[in-house]
């Protein structure tokens, strides 16, 4: 599984133009982001993270980090068009010794910029929102 994290990284921080990745502090917590193409990846990579390959399809990579180790956390999430059509976010969890991982993929249909806002709920109770957009471009 550590290789899949490894190899699922190393794709999106490859691809620094179109994946770079983001942080925002959320109280202590450091949540970081990434948005890409899930065509990017490889698909022995999509397979095993339980992804899937498409044009049409992006995908949100977030992890949240404190003192340097990941936090695990409760998510709900929404992306929104530039023609305010509103959906849901399902994420995904992946633990790999102290880190861990939350993806979810979104549909994409033409170049535009979308806007992601993510409900945090930390262990202590605590409660964060993640707001950003990004520009996406289908394959």
């Amino acid at each position: 599984m550590r290789h899949l994290i490894v190899l699922l990284l190393s794709a999106v921080l490859a691809l620094p133009v179109l994946a770079a990745e983001r942080m925002q502090r959320l109280g202590e917590v450091e949540a970081h982001y990434s948005v890409f193409n899930s065509s990017f990846l490889q698909p022995e990579i999509a397979k095993a993270s339980g992804l899937t390959r498409s044009k049409e399809l992006g995908v949100l990579n977030l992890s949240f980090v404190q003192q340097g180790k990941g936090q695990v956390v409760k998510l709900s999430g929404t992306v929104t068009d530039l023609m305010s059509k509103t959906t849901p976010l399902t994420f995904r969890e992946t633990k790999e010794g102290s880190a861990v991982y939350y993806l979810a993929q979104f549909k994409q249909s033409s170049r535009e910029i979308l806007k992601f806002k993510i409900e945090a709920e930390f262990a202590d109770g605590q409660r964060h929102t993640l707001q950003f957009s990004q520009e996406v471009f289908p394959d």
